[in-house]
């Protein structure tokens, strides 16, 4: 593989790093206060979820998230902090880039009617599976000086 300036695997390791810096910013930019003692993050996709076009989204966010509101803000905010944490630095590289597809699928289903919202997350699932299946961890990583994976 012919590359400029960098190496293939230097190039993953720049991507990989590159999304942890998006997942660090989606976190820095959340209004914590506001997710955790008022649930504004959470009542805001109750709002999406209600009136979203598939049933089964609508019925799978009454299960799962609206029975726990305070819970899932923490789940939402700390696991953004952690995708971001463990992508800089190539800690669990393939769980974080596996939990941040996850994440994302889940954001993009619940705002599909969205454009803007579709685009960020389908660049982001993008990312995070050229980073899981080009074996991101190899070059840069704390995984790597630990000999992980």
């Amino acid at each position: 593989m012919d590359t400029i300036w960098l190496t293939g695997p230097q190039w993953l390791a720049v991507l990989r790093i590159g999304l942890g810096l998006w997942w660090l910013e989606s976190w820095r930019h959340k209004d914590r206060r506001a997710w955790f003692e008022r649930g504004t993050g959470i009542a805001w996709a109750a709002g999406i979820a209600s009136k979203h076009r598939w049933s089964a989204v609508r019925s799978g966010f009454e299960a799962a998230v609206a029975p726990h509101p305070r819970v899932m803000a923490y789940v939402v905010v700390y696991a953004e902090l952690a995708l971001g944490l463990g992508l800089i630095t190539g800690f669990l590289t393939p769980i974080a880039l596996a939990g941040g597809l996850l994440l994302n699928t889940l954001y993009f289903t619940l705002m599909i009617h969205d454009v803007a919202e579709q685009g960020q997350n389908s660049m982001m699932a993008l990312m995070s599976w050229v980073g899981l299946f080009g074996m991101s961890w190899q070059t840069w990583s704390l995984d790597s000086a630990l000999g992980l994976f």
